[in-house]
Parts: structure tokens; sequence; C-alpha cells
């Protein structure tokens, strides 16, 4: 038998024009810079993204083109996210947080031809812009004000496209639509570009409801950048389903976080630890009696919370969980769209003590419908799945990226056979939940043993008096390299080094895995998506 099912292409089309007639009626909300609210209805998202996508093709926009944005997390990213690829185009997602010549460089690399950009964000464009010309540069008026002279205004342009006798591009369903650049923390950043078969399948695995469990009553609060592997899928995911979506816009600051949760409660959120390290800090602070902030917050009991982009402590899941709370820790790349693995409650677990139950909820998880992981050894053989045995992460799947931008398929990234190297160190128990040790530069080789740099962190962090810790190697004559543990404290608190070595050896650890020094910091450096940066720390702290 050769006929089967129909050959539909897969598309991001189906995704928008699904979101149009269904979901006409749902919210999109956007913080604006002033902090107040701008409300949109799914109905005139879907007439502003085919007005974008007209406006493209009528710039001669031709397919396969690389669009940029510079843009915070907001509605008109959103329909940046659906009417380039409608146009044809690819969408590029700029990292407003990188340097002013890190932007230049990924500009350029990527050949991108127009750039849509936050009217707040232009300073930043002033200082890249000798890197890479683009052919025009389309200002979104995010503050209100009027767009300077010498750029193209967002709402002008659309103001004047036609989304009624707007066509899509006609497509293969491998065509790309987006791309991404890596954090180029081991060397150039490299670009990362997904398809449209890619970004449906991922959106459909990361729905399911183990994973983001995301439905259309759902309010989803992304707050991990739409600049940030695509802010994990979620603005395809929540159009798919037609949740109501919060955008915080450039506040993303504890306070700010927590006002619109209050304001906004979300069902469903996503962000990085650190800031649901400092969020979750700032509302237990606001508990106690004299507090300026008493009474001021709320947070949305019930409230499912993905988190991810760097190792979750234990004691962070705890910490929510006393408010109702439940993190669901999960690991993945630019190259992986980017959901990998997630933690979540499974039945064998069921019967397990609490202990357990957030032991587990810390790891990494189980991997994605569609995923496929093993742990490949250093003699070139695949670990068993006992939870002892360590070796290198290797992924694949039709959502993983099989080359880079320009690049292809490097052999120090790629095995022979096909299956993504990630440089991630990892163990893998019998249920298949993943622990991820550390990555291969962050483990830390004393007098021949290894000692994870993410163990010690998550335990320091566990201590009531530490807000945050990272670890880094240092050189030592006599073993090779030591543990450096950099510790930042909560207001008002202290801990001696032997007061945290005598907690990290009441959770386990040994005499020769103690840090061979404590450096008491104001806080931990952050890269440009949120993660420790323990490359400032090596630079601070050489020796």
């Amino acid at each position: 038998m050769q006929d089967t099912m129909m050959k539909v292409p897969l598309s991001l089309n189906h995704l928008l024009e699904r979101a149009g007639k269904l979901f006409h009626g749902g919210q999109i909300v956007s913080r604006l810079p002033d902090k107040s609210y701008k409300r949109h209805a799914y109905g005139e998202f879907y007439r502003r993204a085919r007005a974008l996508g007209a406006a493209l093709q009528g710039l001669g926009l031709q397919k396969g083109d690389r669009v940029a944005t510079l843009c915070w997390n907001h509605h008109a990213h959103l329909e940046c996210y659906f009417g380039i690829p409608a146009a044809g185009g690819v969408m590029h997602t700029l990292n407003l947080r990188l340097a002013p010549e890190e932007i230049g460089w990924i500009a350029a690399d990527a050949q991108d031809r127009f750039l849509v950009i936050d009217d707040v964000l232009l300073p930043l464009y002033e200082k890249f812009k000798h890197l890479h010309a683009f052919e025009r540069v389309i200002v979104f008026p995010f503050s209100g004000a009027s767009v300077p002279a010498g750029f193209t205004g967002y709402e002008a342009l659309l103001a004047g496209a036609d989304p009624d006798g707007f066509a899509y591009a006609p497509h293969e369903e491998d065509d790309p639509v987006a791309m991404c650049y890596t954090s180029g923390t081991t060397g150039q950043p490299k670009g990362v570009v997904y398809s449209h078969r890619s970004t449906v399948l991922h959106s459909l695995a990361a729905c399911m409801p183990d994973y983001n469990s995301a439905r259309n009553t759902d309010v989803v609060l992304p707050v991990t950048p739409m600049f940030h592997a695509n802010s994990w899928g979620m603005p395809y995911i929540a159009v798919m389903v037609g949740a109501k979506l919060v955008f915080p816009g450039p506040h993303l600051h504890p306070d700010d976080l927590l006002d619109l949760m209050t304001q906004e409660p979300p069902t469903l959120s996503l962000g990085v630890p650190t800031i649901w390290m400092t969020m979750i800090q700032t509302y237990e602070a606001s508990l106690k009696p004299g507090s300026p902030n008493q009474g001021r917050w709320k947070l949305p009991a019930g409230m499912r919370s993905t988190v991810g982009g760097a190792a979750v402590p234990e004691s962070l899941i705890r910490a929510f969980d006393r408010h109702g709370i439940w993190i669901m820790h999960g690991w993945g790349m630019t190259e992986t769209s980017p959901v990998g693995t997630l933690s979540y409650p499974i039945a064998a677990l069921q019967n397990a003590s609490a202990d357990e139950k957030y032991r587990r909820a810390a790891l990494a998880g189980l991997p994605a419908p569609l995923v496929e992981l093993r742990v490949r050894g250093d003699d070139g053989r695949d670990q068993p799945w006992d939870g002892k045995s360590a070796g290198e992460l290797q992924v694949r799947g039709p959502f993983i990226t099989g080359g880079y931008h320009g690049i292809g398929s490097p052999p120090d990234k790629f095995t022979a056979d096909g299956w993504l190297r990630t440089g991630d160190v990892v163990t893998v128990d019998e249920l298949g939940f993943t622990r991820i040790s550390d990555r291969t530069k962050d483990l830390i080789k004393s007098g021949g043993e290894w000692i994870s740099s993410v163990e010690l962190e998550n335990t320091l962090m566990a201590h009531p008096a530490v807000a945050e810790a990272a670890v880094i190697a240092i050189p030592d004559e006599k073993w090779s390299e030591r543990p450096l543990a950099c510790v930042a404290f909560k207001p008002g608190e202290q801990a001696t080094p032997g007061e945290l070595n005598e907690f990290l050896l009441a959770k386990g650890f040994v005499k020769w895995q103690l840090p061979e020094r404590y450096e008491f910091i104001d806080a931990v450096p952050r890269t440009s998506t949120g993660k420790f940066w323990k490359l400032k720390l090596r630079e601070q702290f050489p020796q």
C-alpha cells in the first residue's frame, strides 16, 4: 500500500489562520515602557500579522530573506513571529543584551536585510549600525513617541498594507521560518535555523500534558525573552491553543513581575532560575513584619512554572511550593528548539517521599516526545541508564538542528552518525531522569577526580543565608584544580566559610570536594540570557 495520509506540509501559517478563526476574542496584553497596558484581541493580532506580511512583500522581501528583530516581549514582536515567515522571510531575533559589537557581527553573519526595532532601543542600534547596513530599519513606537526621521514607522507600514488581499508565500515544510544564534560562550556565536516543520512539531511536543500542558483557558506569562531561543517556543504554543498572553515588556525587576502577576494572574509562566530566585526572595521578604511591601503582592497559587536555561536548585522548587506554585525544571539548547527534557511527576513516583519528589523535580527530567538521547562515554560507548555512569549527553530528533548557518555540521558539534553533541556531562537513571553534572568546561578535576560545580552551587543555595552561589575552578599546584565558591548573601544574612562547609558536609559532600576558598560578592554576574556568567568570575579570580 502506498496511499496513506494527505501530504499537507506543516506550516506556521496554519497556526495563524487557526488563531484568527477560532480564538479571535482571546486577549494579548503588553506592558509598555511607562508600565501601562496595551490590550489586543487575537482577531486584531491576526489582521496585523497578515498586514505585516503584506507590507514586507511590498518592500520587496524575497523568500529566505532575513528580517531581524531587536525588541522586548510585546504584541508587535509576536506579530513578527508570524508575519515575517508568512511573507516568506526568516525572522532573526537579535539579543538586545549582547555587546553592540557582537550584535553587529551576528546581524552581518546572518546577512539580515531588514530590522524591526523598538524605539526605546534605537540608542543601542546607533552603537552597532556601522557594522552592518540594513536595507531598511522599521521602528515600532513602543514608547508612544513619534518615529524619528530617517526610519520607517511600523504602525504606518501596517496601516498602508492590505491584510485581506495578502497571499502567503508558497513554501515547503522544511523551508526556514526563524533563526537564533547560540550564546557564543566557547567561540563565535553560531546561527541555528528553524523550519516550519520543526517549529510545528516542537510546539506540539512542548504542549503535551506532562510538559507545558498549555490550554486555551491558560493565562501565559513569558518572562523568558523572545530573543532567547524564541522564548522557548511559547509564542507559537500559546497562539496554537489560543491562550491569553501577558507580555512583561522591559520590566523584569522582581517588584515589576510581582506587580504584573498580582494584576494579571498567570496560570502558566516561564523564566530563568536567576529571575525566579530574586522574585521569591523579594516576595518572602515582603511577608516579614514591618516590610514596606507587606500586602502588596499575591502569588498566583496553582500556577505552573517552567524554569530552565540553567540548573534549578532544589531549594528554589521548595520555596515556590510553599506558596502553591510548582516549578518544572527543563533542559534545552538553542539547537534543540529548545525543549529537550522536562522533569514532571510520573506514576512510578506517586508513593515516593516528599524529599524524593523534590530531588527528582530538580533533575533535568525526561526527554520530550520525539527527542532521543544517549550518554556517550569517553571510550565512545553508550553508558547504561543506571544513574551512575556519566558521559556526554547527545541528542537527535525532528526539531534538533542538523547544522549551523554557513558552517554546516562541524565534528566537534555532531557525531559521525548524526547526533548533536551537547557538551553537557550527565547520568540517566533507570526511570529515564537525566541529571546534568556540569558543562564539560565547568567540571573541576581535582587530584584526578571530578567535582561538579553545579551540585556544589545548588547545595550552597539551599543554605538559608545564601542568595546566589557560583563555583569555578582555580589552579592548584598539588591537585591541578580546586573549587572556588563565589557567594552572595541575602539582605541582612551572613555565614562563615566554616559554616558553609559544615552545611555541605551535612548534605553528603566529603572533605576533598569542599571549596578550597570562598569569595563573598554582592551578586553573581549574568550573561545576556540571565545565566550565571562564570567567565567573568574566572577573569575576576584567576588565581
